[in-house]
């Protein structure tokens, strides 16, 4: 049996580039009472992956990881038509007690 393993290790370069950004809306900053948080992150990027970049980026323990697919939505651009990305959100969940602060700068 193969050992695929080796192919989902991640340097610790390659973890904070699954992170692209923070996805901050009323509903997200809503959730952020329930220890919950929300990611845009690499669409190539799986489950395994972004909880080991959020662990390793915020230094917390992450529960549960939900992913979705967002289509690019159309829009028109000088009379023509013209497509934004697609993108991955990653909602992820904490254990209790435990907070990620999203307005503090670098």
């Amino acid at each position: 049996m193969r050992d695929f393993t080796l192919k989902h290790r991640l340097s610790d370069e390659k973890k904070f580039d699954i992170l692209l950004r923070p996805l901050v809306t009323e509903k997200t900053t809503q959730q952020a009472a329930f220890n919950q948080y929300a990611f845009v992150v690499a669409r190539d990027s799986n489950k395994g992956q972004i909880k080991k970049a959020v662990e390793k980026a915020f230094g917390v323990t992450v529960e549960k990881i939900n992913t979705v697919l967002q289509k690019g939505k159309t829009k028109k651009f000088r009379g023509r038509k013209a497509f934004r990305s697609d993108f991955k959100k990653a909602y992820v969940t904490l254990k209790s007690g435990q907070t990620i602060d999203m307005t503090a700068g670098n």
